[in-house]
């Protein structure tokens, strides 16, 4: 899931990437409306987190106005205004969330998570692969019963190839749903982390290699 930070604070905007990226969100940053508006044009999210009032305007100018193109990315509100009046100005302007500041990470993401749950298309909350399970609410993978540790990214990589299993899932999709602005398109940091995630789910091999193109999954079928 890929999300837009919008943050003028210096140091709280890096602290939030930081803490959403842990929690396996690919992530990119702007902080300004003109930097924000840019990277909405050029690139597809799953949430916005903006702040109200950045150096060059209301956040909620940009809000209205992604409305207005038929924009229906999630929006979450992160601002130190918290009067009734600028919660419901927000909502207003087509806010899906408010969160005021201060407030606790663990909340944040949670919200976050929702939201870019909530713009995609329903799915079954467990998904089935042979013997390789994957729990979304509880963020676990098992194979032959067994729990795996995988890291934040590996289980961004493995939901996106569940989600489309039995289709060629291409590395340039792969970096654009699970890695951030920060990604060189050009490098094999989808490969060496394909070969990660083979080596943990162990034999017989799940995911395989299109010569060219991408990878691809074994249908899944629903968990019971």
């Amino acid at each position: 899931m890929r999300v837009l930070v919008l943050e003028d604070d210096p140091d709280l905007g890096p602290v939030i990437t930081t803490a959403l990226r842990e929690a396996g969100f690919a992530v990119d940053f702007a902080a300004d409306l003109a930097g924000a508006d840019f990277k909405l044009a050029v690139n597809t999210y799953d949430c916005l987190i903006a702040d109200r009032i950045l150096p060059d305007g209301d956040a909620l100018t940009l809000l209205a106005a992604q409305r207005t193109r038929g924009s229906t990315v999630p929006v979450l509100l992160l601002t130190a205004l918290d009067a009734v009046t600028d919660r419901v100005a927000g909502f207003e302007h087509g806010a899906d969330d408010y969160l005021v500041k201060p407030f606790a990470f663990a909340e944040l993401t949670a919200r976050v998570r929702t939201l870019c749950r909530r713009a995609q298309p329903a799915r079954l909350p467990q998904l089935r692969a042979g013997d390789l399970e994957l729990d979304l609410p509880r963020r676990r993978v098992r194979r032959a019963g067994v729990l795996l540790t995988l890291t934040a990214k590996e289980f961004a990589v493995l939901e996106v190839l569940m989600l489309r299993a039995g289709e060629v899932v291409s590395r340039t999709d792969l970096i654009e749903r699970c890695w951030d602005e920060n990604a060189e398109p050009l490098s094999n940091v989808v490969d060496v982390l394909i070969g990660q995630l083979r080596r943990k789910l162990g034999p017989p091999e799940i995911i395989s290699t299109v010569r060219g193109v991408g990878y691809r999954l074994a249908d899944p079928a629903p968990a019971l």
